[in-house]
Order: C-alpha cells, then sequence, then structure tokens
C-alpha cells in the first residue's frame, strides 16, 4: 500500500503522463494523470488506437518511434494507413529477440514531439506533447501466431509525456480539481465523484433531491448549454462548454466542461461530463466571447431579445420577486407547484429558473 501510495504521489507530482504504446500503436497502458492535460479519462482511451488521438500530420513521425529502426513498413498504394482505425495487428511485424538490439542500446531511446487531441485546449482542440522514454520488451501477452505457437515478446514504447510549453501557476493549481459527474439523458444529476463534491460542496444526495441539472446553471448560461445539450444527444459529445455552477455555499463557480453520452446495447443509457474548474478572470473571457456571436444579451440573467428593454408581454416574473426573497438554498415544494399551476413545467429551463433563489444573483 505504501509503494502505490508513493507512486500516486510521484505521478501527480509529474508534469505530465505515463504512456505504453505496443508496436501495433494500441495503448496498454496510460496513468489516470492523463485527465489533467488531454481531459481523457484513463479507462477511455486503454486498448484504443494511439492514432485516434494524435494529429493527422504527426501520425507518421509516431508510427517512425514505434518502429526499433526508425524505418516502418510502408503500405502499399490503394491501401488504407495502418494509422487509420483501432485494429492495428494485420500491420504489427513480429520479431525475433536476437533480431532486435538489446533493450540498454541507446538506438532505443526515444525523443519526439507530437499533438494529441486534448479535450481541455479550447484554442485548436491539439496539445504539443514531448514524448521521452524508450522501446522495452513487454513482457507477459501470451500472444500466439496463426499456427498456435507462443510469439517472443515484441518492442513497445514506454514514455513520458510532457506538454511542450511549460504550465503556468494558475494551471498547476487547477489541474489536480478536474472532476466527472454522472447524469440521465435529460441532463438530471444521478453521481459525482470525490473531486465534484469538494469543488460544488453538495453530496450525491444533495444533487439528485434538486430534479434537473439546470437548477444548479447560471440563467445566463442555459440557453448556451442547452443548445451544446441538444448537439450532444445527436453527435454524442457536446464539445467544450464553459458555464457557471451554483455551489453549496450560494457561489457561482465557472467551469470547463465536455458531455459526452455513453451507450448500453447501442442506445445511449447515461451523460458523463468532465469538468476542469476556472477562475472567474477566465469565465469572464468566455462569457464576453460568446456575447458577441449571440444576436441577444443574456449577461445578467435576464433575457433582453434584440436589445429591447421592455417586458414580455405575458412573461412570468422568473423569481416571483413580489414578497421577500426566500432564504432557503433548497427549492421549496411551493416553487414547484406555482411552476405547475401557471403550467410551466418544472423541468423545463424557466422553471429551473424560477426554482432558484433569487438571492444566488
Amino acid at each position: 500500500d505504501r509503494g502505490v501510495y508513493l507512486l500516486i504521489s510521484l505521478l501527480q507530482a509529474l508534469n505530465g503522463f505515463v504512456l505504453v504504446v505496443t508496436s501495433e500503436g494500441l495503448i496498454f497502458y496510460s496513468s489516470h494523470t492523463i485527465q489533467d492535460y488531454l481531459g481523457f479519462h484513463q479507462t477511455d482511451v486503454m486498448h484504443q488506437s494511439i492514432f485516434e488521438l494524435i494529429h493527422t500530420e504527426d501520425q507518421p513521425e509516431f508510427r517512425r518511434n514505434l518502429h526499433w529502426a526508425l524505418d516502418p513498413p510502408r503500405t502499399p498504394e490503394g491501401e488504407p494507413s495502418p494509422a487509420v482505425g483501432k485494429s492495428l495487428d494485420s500491420s504489427a511485424v513480429i520479431y525475433k529477440p536476437d533480431q532486435l538490439p538489446t533493450e540498454n542500446s541507446s538506438f532505443l531511446e526515444r525523443s519526439f514531439v507530437c499533438r494529441f487531441r486534448c479535450l481541455l485546449d479550447n484554442s485548436s482542440g491539439f496539445l504539443a506533447l514531448n514524448l521521452q522514454g524508450r522501446l522495452k520488451f513487454l513482457h507477459g501477452q501470451n500472444k500466439r501466431s496463426e499456427d498456435g505457437s507462443v510469439l517472443p515478446p515484441q518492442l513497445a514504447l514506454f514514455a513520458i509525456s510532457t506538454p511542450l510549453q511549460p504550465p503556468s501557476i494558475l494551471q498547476i493549481r487547477t489541474k489536480n480539481m478536474i472532476f466527472r459527474t454522472k447524469h440521465k439523458l435529460d441532463f438530471t444529476p444521478l453521481a459525482c465523484d470525490a473531486k465534484g463534491k469538494i469543488v460544488l460542496g453538495y453530496t450525491e444526495a444533495e444533487l439528485r433531491m434538486r430534479g434537473t441539472g439546470y437548477q444548479f446553471v447560471h440563467a445566463a448560461d442555459m440557453l448556451y448549454c442547452a443548445e451544446n445539450h441538444v448537439r450532444m444527444m445527436k453527435t454524442g459529445e457536446s464539445g467544450l462548454t464553459v458555464f457557471r455552477l451554483l455551489t453549496k455555499d450560494n457561489h457561482w463557480k465557472w467551469v470547463q466542461a465536455n458531455a459526452r453520452l455513453v451507450y448500453k446495447n447501442g442506445k445511449p443509457e447515461y451523460i458523463v461530463v468532465t469538468q476542469r474548474p476556472l477562475v472567474d478572470e477566465e469565465g469572464g473571457e468566455h462569457l464576453r466571447k460568446r456575447s458577441m456571436h449571440l444576436p441577444f444579451t443574456f449577461a445578467t440573467g435576464e433575457a433582453l431579445l434584440y436589445q429591447s428593454a421592455h417586458p414580455l408581454p405575458g412573461f412570468p416574473d422568473l423569481f416571483q420577486s413580489k414578497g421577500k426573497p426566500s432564504k432557503s438554498k433548497k427549492p421549496s415544494c411551493s416553487h414547484v407547484g406555482r411552476s405547475e399551476k401557471n403550467g410551466i413545467d418544472p423541468r423545463s429551463l424557466l422553471g429551473a429558473v424560477m426554482q432558484q433563489d433569487k438571492a444566488v444573483y
């Protein structure tokens, strides 16, 4: 147990993550810290093709470094590149140990740069990583050839992947607070990991009792989140979404999130959201960029459609501002009932806003 704890501490202190890639291009192992740099969970990438994560222009360079002589076999014209797809067994060249350099040979050392897909990088979607390590024999695979004989261990790339650009102090402070939440298809919260409970302050029971997850979203971000929610239901992934979540102590916390559908038997079953906390300055910058692309102002919690300052006829007061605002941090049953009496579905965006406490704004 002490050794495992020490290993986890070393990985957290390391500015990067550990990667083991087979000669076929399959990810044999990745440390859990890959999530801090690329946004992908460890289980999302294990046993997947490394080329699914690498920029198209950098795939030949990565393939070259997987080969012991830096000279991978060329694909005949007219055939698809082995870099495409997840099953690369057909492109693998099997070597006997006596055909390869010894493991301590400097000839097997590797140091090169590739761009990886990054869910946390909102500028280009890719992060340049320096991979430094060496080719070593990967034992214990027990693979067999077509005639049934056991294949000898093959070389695999063991490397530490570090960002080409050193992280800022801000990134170092926030990289270890990435958290994940699980939701129903309508975004109702189901579960939250330990880091999420620290960032937001809620227990899982408190998250589930609110009903719709939009009750935790700032009114000025609801339409923006709903648009990406619809996109995710159509494509399987929301793309980077920056918005404010309500914490238990009634403060707004900016997060950068990416949601994706999880399927079971070919049908979407639930949503998993990976979220990274942002400082207010970062969130404000995203809000300014977002406002430039919308035909209306929605930055203060009020929709001023087409710059109109007049209230829409028949549009109810969102917070029932008559009388004193409720001091309770939990939505009251009277709010829900009132929404239903007015013919407003409490699960709708308007219903979610009406159940929020005016004091949080």
